[in-house]
């Protein structure tokens, strides 16, 4: 599970920076300053958290920050609340998929037939 929870929230870093650069090149936020301080600060707590996934509170913190790039729509717009949106969908199937994969692989070691 780890590795695909890991993977959504780098992506998602990734999206928020070109978001922030978008919103603030076309003109959808007045404030500029404001809108890379959140979008930075969105970027660096995503990738902090990709690394903190593998901890026992890290899925936790990971939707804390689905709400919080939730959150960032008020700033941006309805389109970063689509994105957002779309994130919580793909934040919610890598814990459960990812659950589930660890679960297969814990049975098939537990019956030595796993790798």
């Amino acid at each position: 599970m780890r590795a695909l929870t890991a993977s959504v929230l780098a992506i998602e870093a990734i999206v928020i920076l070109l978001a922030t650069s978008l919103a603030t090149s076309d003109g959808s936020v007045q404030n500029t300053t404001l809108a890379w301080w959140i979008g930075g600060l969105l970027m660096l707590l995503l990738v902090l958290n990709a690394g903190l996934v593998g901890r026992r509170w890290g899925i936790t913190l990971g939707w804390v920050m689905q709400v919080f790039v939730l959150a960032s729509a008020i700033v941006v717009g309805w389109t970063m609340l689509v994105v957002g949106v779309l994130f919580v969908v793909l934040w919610w199937a890598a814990i459960y998929l990812g659950s589930r994969g660890d679960r297969l692989k814990a049975e098939r070691t537990a019956s030595g037939t796993g790798e």
